[in-house]
């Protein structure tokens, strides 16, 4: 038993000492080479100065109240949490205030919703687009029997009926003036009145106005509604093309005959309509990792087949008003980067981040972690020269100055010399070397002691 409690106790100070002398080796090789540790700590640091962050877990998103905008950006809100990041959606008036606070630089809101038709493209400073996600259509309702539509075109001449154009600052506001502009019409005349979408559509449904303006998604409460009322007709764009032509980010659609109902033939003619788009605008401050994240929503969300899109037809550029974000633009040329199919978001992101971050900090710390063992032989060299100086400064005042009662002296400096040499790292790094200063050291001694090549202040003798 005390056997094996001294074998115990031998293992356990063997270990011990063991720690304690790599611990002292590690210590000392610090000491060494402590400058290529500083230029490695150098490079890393401006490195990470300059790598981009994490993204961020928490995103502000403008939606709007109520409506199209605020019920897809709940499926945004719903996917993104799916990936582990927060997406917040602020409620606000609609198109033109989204776009407006994306361009206020101290508004915390980094993404939303915005109309085509709506985007100045000389107030976008710091605003980008991820493309658009949706057709939102022109929608002109009116009572069926105040018009015939084979002897009026209605677009132009429904705005002479008591009509909802939306609240001031909407969109569907200002496409209606945008359009009542195009055919001459005053956009100040009394019939023309401003209630929200929701009040209008009500109004319309009981008769106190004869006609109202939407501009919103097939998927529309609001929509959906005055479809399904037989005393309700939509009216036909039938100069859509003019539209598109002289309003580029209006796009062309069709309702064909029987499209919302076959069995009863609603509509019982093909429709026209015109269509301005749905665009994800952004910050240009926001990550690249949750703009490609937007993007994939978008294309999980937007990208089915729906009543007026193909499969696959969003997002898409379609509207060229704001500029295409360099992600969007790589997204839209390539695809999802390859790590975000395979991977979950916050894995696939710190992959990649790191991969970015790591590769140039590897070429630049390869070549000076490779010279560490030159680093240190040379360093021992430099130890061996500066005795090696000492030693030719010493040989050279002796011989100067030889005085043979200072002999004694004279072997002391000698001894400290080699004593030093044998003390130093260089010993174990560069040994011939050591041997060699050691040995004419000892040469200078000999010659001191038997004072073969000193006899005096004259010099040598032959």
């Amino acid at each position: 038993m005390a056997s094996f409690k001294e074998d115990v106790s031998e293992h356990i100070a063997a270990v011990y000492q063991t720690v304690i002398d790599e611990a002292k080796s590690w210590i000392s090789l610090l000491k060494e080479i402590w400058p290529l540790l500083f230029l490695l700590l150098l490079g890393l640091s401006i490195l990470l100065w300059f790598a981009k962050p994490a993204p961020p877990n928490k995103v502000l998103m403008a939606t709007g109240v109520g409506g199209s905008y605020k019920a897809l950006g709940e499926q945004y809100q719903a996917y993104f949490k799916s990936k582990g990041i927060h997406l917040e959606l602020v409620e606000t008036h609609g198109s033109q205030e989204n776009l407006q606070r994306l361009i206020d630089r101290k508004d915390p809101i980094q993404a939303a919703f915005v109309q085509g038709g709506l985007i100045n493209v000389d107030y976008l400073s710091g605003v980008e687009s991820l493309g658009s996600v949706d057709f939102e259509p022109v929608w002109v309702f009116y009572r069926h029997k105040l018009y015939d539509e084979t002897k009026h075109i209605l677009d132009r001449d429904i705005a002479k009926l008591k009509i909802n154009i939306g609240p001031v600052g909407s969109g569907t506001h200002t496409q209606a003036l945008n359009i009542f502009k195009l055919n001459d019409l005053s956009a100040n005349s009394p019939n023309l009145l401003s209630l929200p979408n929701a009040d209008g559509v009500d109004a319309l449904l009981s008769g106190e106005i004869d006609a109202i303006i939407l501009v919103d998604g097939f998927e529309s409460k609001n929509v959906q509604k005055l479809i399904k009322n037989p005393e309700i007709h939509l009216a036909n764009f039938g100069r859509a093309n003019a539209y598109t032509r002289l309003m580029p980010y209006f796009e062309e659609l069709t309702v064909p005959m029987g499209g919302f109902d076959l069995g009863k033939n609603i509509p019982d003619h093909p429709i026209q309509l015109i269509s301005t788009t749905t665009n994800l605008l952004i910050d240009d401050r926001l990550h690249p990792a949750i703009q490609a994240l937007f993007l994939e929503a978008a294309k999980e969300i937007n990208g089915k087949k729906s009543y007026f899109a193909k499969s696959g037809q969003f997002p898409s550029y379609l509207n060229t008003e704001a500029p295409l974000s360099s992600e969007a633009k790589y997204y839209y040329e390539k695809g999802m980067p390859a790590l975000m199919k395979y991977l979950p978001f916050w894995l696939a992101e710190f992959i990649e981040r790191m991969f970015v971050l790591l590769l140039p900090f590897a070429a630049f710390a390869y070549p000076i972690i490779k010279s560490i063992p030159t680093y240190r032989t040379n360093l021992a060299k430099k130890q061996i020269n500066s005795v090696y100086k000492e030693l030719d400064k010493f040989e050279k005042d002796t011989l100067e100055s030889f005085d043979p009662n200072r002999l004694e002296q004279y072997i002391e400096v000698l001894n400290a010399m080699e004593l030093k040499v044998i003390n130093s790292k260089a010993s174990k790094l560069v040994t011939a070397d050591c041997y060699s200063l050691r040995n004419n050291i000892e040469f200078i001694r000999n010659a001191l002691e038997k004072q073969m090549l000193y006899r005096g202040r004259d010099g040598l003798t032959s």
